[in-house]
């Protein structure tokens, strides 16, 4: 056992009368080796940020020393910009309860952040005669709350969130940080009247202080709710059957009966249309017939794994085989309608359930297939793909060779089609680029009228997107990320899955995510208003 344990065991055997007031105090990091038998015997204080906006300001102001608060020699815009400093730090903190429609990766934003931040403005403030507010952005968010944050579309929102808070207009007190104007910071005066103004604020903020769609509340409620019941499947007893019903070692031997009996064999690049893998004039192999090829390997080897797996399975209910580790944690997948993670580890990003998750593999397969044996396609459905930053690339290869141009210099513009809805509306392939369909977009809408991007209908979370021309262009680079805020376009991340969260492979970019998409956004609103509201797109969804 842990010394832990042993140290718990020595102690109680021997009968040692303790002191009614003896306590014992044990600091620890969240372990999962941790005695159960203390935590049930003991008083359990956990130390975290509080939850809402109007709480982790309050516990703000309640660090701030009076000798602190009032040892600015320009009290007026010190005042102020602390006030905004903790209701930005407060805003980024409470993001996080969005899952990916906040932050893409959940960074753990603590006090030494605000303090840090707090001692850099008084810095500035003291040292120049005019508030260097460019100096001021770019320490906080890139270097003091920045230093954090790996993922540059989370870079983007950050700095997004902090232009509100610090900006000229801060100083004028009819500023306001929320469009409702419940939130903004108080004329300058003592410590006391701050937290006077703290106390009424409201208990839950609506999601328009984070600059959000009131859908984001339902997603933050789904997910909450999500939680809850992937924790109560976990801890559920594997239940026997009542009289007259399925074992699970039938209900599970029948389902994997049930998905070998569908799967196709292996896909043979022998059955390959006639052309598609021959080479060109110069000796090469077109573009998008590699990625084809390629892609085709990493199905069969997905094939291949689900095959064996299932014959293991069955083989290991009846007890002509050892049932491993591996095997019973697909089993119990397999009772909670969940995709083993036998197959998930040569599988491509997804988190559908397993009959989803099933369905889907059906259809990508069959896309390829088509691809294989009727030549390339009119229109892609680019959520088809293991790999679709790969065919992204290829395309753009394709081009550069198609017009002798160098592919560095080349990058993709996109227009949405009017009146094609799905690739069996398309009759015919582009001359230039291809057409993309199957894409959705996450938190807003495509307006079919007006042909931009607008805000979601109430309740719906998810819409589709018609289908995309992305045409390679020379010469045409998309602004940077951290561009000034553009009037006309918003550069929309294009994810894989919902998560948005991958792992951040050599490029520094992470796995999960394909391309920026520059879409004409809703006359009135700039690109940092959708920033703010998380809105993605998705290749697939989560159901």
């Amino acid at each position: 056992g842990h010394p832990w344990e042993a140290m718990v065991n020595n102690m109680s055997q021997d009968y040692n009368p303790v002191h009614e007031d003896f306590r014992l105090w044990l600091t620890s990091m969240p372990a999962a080796i941790f005695p159960v038998l203390v935590l049930q015997n003991g008083i359990k204080l956990t130390n975290e940020p509080p939850k809402g906006v109007r709480a982790n300001m309050k516990r703000t102001f309640n660090d701030i020393q009076e000798e602190v608060w009032e040892g600015c020699s320009k009290p007026q815009p010190y005042k102020k910009l602390v006030f905004a400093l903790s209701t930005f730090h407060a805003i980024i903190q409470e993001r996080r309860k969005f899952g990916p429609l906040g932050w893409n990766i959940r960074y753990e934003f603590n006090a030494s952040d605000i303090e840090c931040s707090m001692l850099t403005l008084k810095m500035f403030l003291e040292e120049q005669d005019e508030i260097p507010w460019a100096a001021l952005v770019y320490v906080t968010g890139q270097i003091n709350y920045g230093g954090r944050v790996t993922d540059d579309l989370d870079r983007r929102c950050l700095m997004s969130i902090l232009k509100k808070y610090y900006l000229p207009n801060i100083l004028d007190d009819s500023y306001r940080f929320t469009p409702s104007g419940t939130y903004y910071a108080p004329p300058e005066g003592d410590l006391f009247s701050f937290r006077d103004y703290l106390e009424q604020l409201p208990l839950t903020e609506a999601p328009e202080v984070f600059g959000m769609h009131p859908n984001a509340n339902i997603t933050f409620q789904l997910q909450e709710t999500r939680k809850m019941m992937d924790t109560m499947l976990s801890i559920q007893p594997r239940a026997t059957s009542a009289e007259g019903g399925k074992s699970p070692d039938e209900i599970v031997a029948a389902l994997a009966a049930e998905i070998e009996s569908n799967i196709a064999p292996p896909l043979d690049l022998d059955d390959a249309c006639p052309g598609l893998f021959d080479r060109t004039a110069s000796g090469q192999l077109k573009s998008l017939s590699v990625v084809l090829g390629q892609e085709i390997e990493r199905f069969n080897k997905l094939t291949r794994r689900v095959l064996s797996s299932l014959k293991e399975l069955q083989k290991a209910i009846k007890g002509v085989v050892v049932m491993t580790g591996e095997l019973e944690q697909m089993y119990t997948d397999f009772l909670n309608n969940k995709v083993p993670g036998l197959w998930e580890k040569v599988a491509y990003p997804s988190l559908k359930p397993l009959g989803g998750w099933i369905v889907d593999y059906h259809r990508r397969i069959d896309f390829m297939r088509t691809w294989l044996t009727k030549g390339n396609p009119k229109s892609y459905w680019l959520s088809g793909f293991f790999f679709p930053q790969g065919f992204m690339t290829g395309v753009l290869q394709e081009h550069a060779r198609k017009y002798q141009q160098p592919i560095d210099a080349l990058n993709f513009n996109f227009q949405v089609l009017e009146g094609k809805e799905t690739a069996e509306d398309i009759t015919e392939a582009p001359e230039d680029g291809v057409l993309i369909d199957g894409l959705y977009v996450d938190n807003a809408r495509w307006n079919r009228e007006m042909k931009y991007l607008d805000e979601s209908d109430p309740g719906v979370m998810i819409s589709n997107l018609p289908v995309v021309h992305f045409v390679p262009v020379m010469g045409y680079y998309p602004p940077p990320l951290l561009a000034p805020a553009d009037p006309k376009e918003y550069q929309c991340p294009l994810y894989k899955t919902s998560v948005r969260a991958g792992i951040l492979s050599t490029t520094g970019q992470s796995t999960n995510f394909v391309i920026c998409v520059g879409l004409p956004i809703r006359p009135g609103t700039d690109s940092d208003f959708w920033v703010l509201q998380g809105v993605a797109l998705l290749c697939a969804t989560n159901d």
